[in-house]
C-alpha cells in the first residue's frame, strides 16, 4: 500500500507543532498534508481512518549494534533479524554499528555485510557506522589504532563503499588526514573514544568533524594539572563551538538526563540526538540471555543490561544498552522541559540533518513516507516505510 490518505491525525511536525489534520501518501512519498478535514481522497487510492492518533515521520537511529537477540557483528543474518523487528519501535532508518575487530576475516565480513544491505525492505539503510579502529580509547571492543589512510581504504573498500559514518579520536596520531579524507568521501565523521583537549577538538573540527556521538561516555575529564582549576576539553568544545552537534543515549543510566538537559540548553534541540547504542537485549523483556560473547547478559526493567556470569571479572557490570527508540523518546518528553515538537525532533529531524538525510525525518510535502502512528501511551500502533506498512501492532 503506497497510495493512501490518512486521515483524522494528530500531524506531529517536528520543531514546528501539532496539527490536527490529515496527510497523503503517493508512490512512497508524502505529496499532501493540511489541517482540518479534507474533502474527498483525492484520488489517494485507500482512504485510512487515524481515529485521532499521533502521527510523526519515523524514528531514525544513527548509532545502534542491534535490537533484540540480533548484533550486527554477528553478520548479515542478524541485520536481516533485527530489521524485521525495528517497525515496532518505530524506527524506520537505521545505522547499523559495527566494531572493526582487525584481523584476518574482517573484511571479508564488512563485505558479506554491505552487500545485504540492498536486500533489506522493512528498515532504511543509507551505509553502516564503523566505530573505530581509530579511536584512542578502548571500550565495547574498541581497538585503538593511529591513523592510517592506507587502512582506512581498505575499510571503506571492504564495505563497498557502503560506510555513513566512522567514529574517531581527536587525539588519535595523524587523525587529521583521515577526517579530511572520510569528509572526501561523503562519510560522516563522529568524536568519541576521547580525552581530547580544546586545541585537539577544535583541530578536529576544523577538519571536518562536528558530532560527538555517545555523548559523556567513554570521554574522560581531563587530569587536572593545576588544583583548584577545572580542567576543559573536548565535551565543552563541542558544547561551546557552534558547529558542533552531539548525540546521547538516552536511557538515563548512562547519562543523567541532566546532562542531556544541559547540552539542549547549549545547543537547542536541533543539535542533540537521541540513539540508542542498543545491543543484545534491547527490547526483550526481563531475563537471563545467552549472548554471541560467551557470558550471559541479565535484563531488567528500567535498567541496562548487566553481565550476569558469575565468573566474569565484570559480573554485575554494563554491557551495552537496551534501550529502543521509542522509550527513548517517551524518557525525553518526560525529562525536557521543550515544546513538544522540538522533542520529536531529536528523533528525526535532528539525526537527519547530521547524516545528511534530505528525505527522511520530516513530515512534508517532498519527504519520504517513513511514518509511524502512536497510541495515547505512545506505543506503536503502525509503521510504514516509503509508504508501505512494515509493522502493525
Amino acid at each position: 500500500m503506497t497510495d493512501f490518505l490518512i486521515k483524522n491525525v494528530r500531524l506531529l511536525i517536528p520543531g514546528e507543532g501539532v496539527h490536527a489534520g490529515y496527510l497523503q501518501v503517493r508512490g512512497g512519498k508524502i505529496i499532501a498534508l493540511g489541517e482540518g478535514a479534507v474533502l474527498g481522497n483525492c484520488g489517494a487510492g485507500e482512504e485510512l481512518d487515524g481515529g485521532g492518533a499521533l502521527l510523526t515521520p519515523g524514528l531514525i537511529d544513527m548509532h545502534t549494534h542491534g535490537i533484540e537477540q540480533f548484533n550486527y557483528d554477528q553478520g548479515p543474518e542478524h541485520l536481516s533479524g533485527a530489521a524485521m523487528v525495528l517497525g515496532k519501535y518505530g524506527c524506520t532508518t537505521v545505522v547499523p554499528t559495527m566494531v572493526p575487530a582487525l584481523g584476518p576475516t574482517l573484511f571479508s565480513e564488512l563485505d558479506a555485510f554491505t552487500q545485504a544491505i540492498p536486500s533489506i525492505k522493512t528498515v532504511a539503510i543509507p551505509g553502516i557506522h564503523l566505530e573505530g579502529p581509530f579511536v584512542a580509547i578502548t571500550g565495547a571492543a574498541c581497538e585503538t589504532r593511529d591513523g592510517d589512510l592506507g587502512l582506512l581504504e581498505d575499510l571503506l573498500s571492504a564495505c563497498n563503499n557502503r560506510v555513513a559514518v566512522m567514529s574517531i579520536s581527536p587525539e588519535v596520531k595523524n587523525i587529521i588526514p583521515l577526517i579530511e579524507r572520510l569528509v572526501e568521501q561523503g562519510v560522516k565523521p563522529f568524536i568519541t573514544h576521547t580525552r581530547a583537549s580544546v586545541e585537539e577538538t577544535l583541530a578536529a573540527m576544523d577538519a571536518g568533524a562536528y558530532h560527538g556521538t555517545h555523548f559523556y561516555d567513554v570521554f574522560p575529564v581531563p587530569e587536572e594539572t593545576d588544583p583548584g582549576v577545572r580542567p576543559v576539553g573536548v565535551v565543552e568544545t563541542v558544547l561551546g563551538d557552534s558547529r558542533g552537534t552531539c548525540d546521547f543515549i538516552c536511557d538515563g543510566i548512562h547519562v543523567h538526563p541532566m546532562a542531556i538537559r544541559a547540552a539542549v540548553a547549549a545547543k537547542g534541540t536541533k543539535g542533540v540526538s537521541l540513539i540508542t547504542d542498543a545491543s543484545f537485549g534491547a527490547g526483550l523483556g526481563p531475563g537471563l540471555y545467552d549472548t554471541p560473547w560467551g557470558y550471559a547478559v541479565e535484563v531488567k526493567p528500567g535498567d541496562a543490561p548487566r553481565i550476569a556470569d558469575a565468573t566474569h571479572p565484570m559480573r554485575g557490570g554494563l554491557a551495552g544498552s537496551a534501550l529502543t527508540m521509542d522509550q527513548g523518546m517517551r524518557n525525553l518528553l518526560q525529562w525536557l522541559d521543550a515544546p513538544v515538537a522540538d522533542i520529536w525532533a531529536m528523533g528525526t529531524t535532528s539525526p537527519a540533518a547530521v547524516l545528511g538525510l534530505t528525505d527522511k525525518g520530516k513530515m512534508a510535502v517532498g519527504g519520504d513516507a517513513d511514518l509511524v502512528l502512536w497510541d495515547e501511551s505512545l506505543t506503536v500502533k503502525k509503521t510504514w516505510l516509503a509508504g508501505e506498512v512494515v509493522y502493525e501492532g
